[in-house]
């Protein structure tokens, strides 16, 4: 195991780690973390998110006045298709305009509004903001949020997404797995007093998963990779960010799925950590 602490107080470390497979990542996403599910049979552990999600539909979305049933699971729906990503409000109206017939269609700003708005009081989403201070060119830096639900669970349930089915579609399962990443950042940044970000430089593309900034201003990049083989690519991208930054990284780290491997690479001084592995 390797802690947040560790890495944020320079540990040097090498050491193996019991390793996961894609499969048991599959069903750790899917099982979500409730604690109800924790000993769940695994052909069992998707109902319980999927009940959330009709729960939701059936009765918490009028809490205040009647809502339509059909549009917030079409926004569900797409919100699960852009689980991580930066989509705007055009771009969940124009996906629900894809997949909706003229009756499901969510026309207005308005109402898409005032949908999001029930779902974030409900606490089903959460926004995962920019990250912009300390930039070369901070003009260059976006200010969308990423989108989230609470638990990437939700997610799958939405799209009715299984263990196989995730397995067969390694581009969703990347997602999902960054979402199931970023969560757990959240709440160990959380314990730690802290709170998490990610980054985008606008002109460039340059992307960062993860920022997590702590009490003292003091913060650390973050990549999320679901296998060892992009690991490179993602120290690069870091690397990168390091270039362009004022204030500089108290460590950076590449988050891996399924790996044996806890190291810091000497050349960069990057962190190799398995999810399995970290904690706060």
């Amino acid at each position: 195991m390797i802690s947040i602490n560790d890495m944020l107080n320079n540990v040097n470390i090498e050491k193996l780690n019991k390793k996961t497979t894609l499969e048991k990542l599959a069903i750790l996403i899917i099982r979500g973390g409730w604690p109800s599910n924790i000993n769940t049979e695994e052909n069992k552990i998707g109902i319980i998110p999927r009940s959330y999600i009709e729960a939701i539909l059936d009765k918490d979305i009028n809490d205040d006045k009647k809502r339509d049933k059909n549009k917030m699971e079409m926004l569900l729906k797409s919100l699960a298709r852009n689980e991580t990503t930066i989509a705007n409000k055009n771009t969940l109206l124009k996906d629900i305009e894809e997949f909706a017939n003229e009756k499901e269609i969510i026309e207005s700003r308005t109402t898409i509004d005032d949908y999001l708005d029930v779902l974030n009081r409900l606490n089903i989403i959460e926004n995962q903001d920019a990250y912009n201070e300390n930039y070369r060119s901070p003009e260059r830096v976006g200010k969308t949020a990423k989108r989230h639900f609470v638990d990437p669970s939700l997610a799958c349930a939405c799209l009715d997404l299984t263990k196989n089915k995730l397995m067969e579609d390694l581009r969703t399962f990347g997602f999902m797995f960054e979402a199931m990443c970023e969560k757990d950042l959240r709440i160990y940044i959380e314990y730690l007093g802290g709170k998490i970000y990610h980054f985008r430089d606008n002109i460039t593309g340059l992307e960062v998963d993860s920022i997590l900034e702590f009490e003292d201003g003091e913060y650390a990049a973050i990549e999320i990779k679901l296998g060892l083989h992009q690991v490179n690519e993602a120290k690069q991208n870091l690397l990168n960010f390091y270039d362009n930054m004022k204030k500089k990284p108290k460590f950076m780290c590449v988050i891996v799925g399924f790996t044996d491997i806890i190291a810091k690479d000497p050349e960069t001084g990057i962190y190799i950590v398995p999810i399995t592995a970290l904690r706060p």
